[in-house]
């Protein structure tokens, strides 16, 4: 099970955000510290708001943050949200012309295991994923200095 890009990013995003509490942060300040692409993140944090995850302002001193506090955002809503359906073989596919549809047994295998997936997800909020909070910090630091001195 691999997720998109764009969740990934969107995790890292809500992580981010989650550690600079109340203060809005920038898009382009988000994706320099992960050494991501800023059009990309944007469409991301986008889907984040449309979500309610996030909220942004636009304008000078705008910015985006959460929408919620860290143990209202559920990992599993999220990666459920950014990433829609999961379709991950032809047969959960509206154009599907695999010949053993309907006499295979997969799919309903691959929707348990996809289902146990997210289950597990659930159990965990962003207050979970900040819980290292001096060592996120500490890496992010890091992180902007190199991405900076790299550009």
């Amino acid at each position: 099970m691999e997720l998109t890009y764009y969740t990934d990013y969107a995790l890292r995003a809500l992580i981010y955000m989650g550690l600079h509490g109340d203060r809005l942060c920038t898009t382009p300040e988000i994706a320099e510290t992960y050494g991501i692409s800023e059009n990309h993140l944007m469409k991301v944090v986008h889907g984040l708001a449309r979500g309610d995850f996030v909220r942004t302002r636009r304008g000078k001193g705008g910015g985006v943050g959460l929408a919620r506090a860290p143990e209202g955002i559920n990992v599993g809503a999220v990666v459920r949200y950014m990433e829609g359906p999961f379709r991950p073989v032809e047969c959960f596919r509206p154009e599907n012309h695999c010949p053993i549809t309907g006499a295979c047994v997969l799919p309903p295998i691959l929707d348990e295991a996809f289902e146990q997936f997210l289950t597990v997800l659930e159990r965990y909020t962003l207050a979970d994923l900040l819980e290292p909070r001096k060592q996120l910090q500490g890496r992010l630091l890091a992180a902007a200095r190199t991405n900076l001195r790299d550009s």
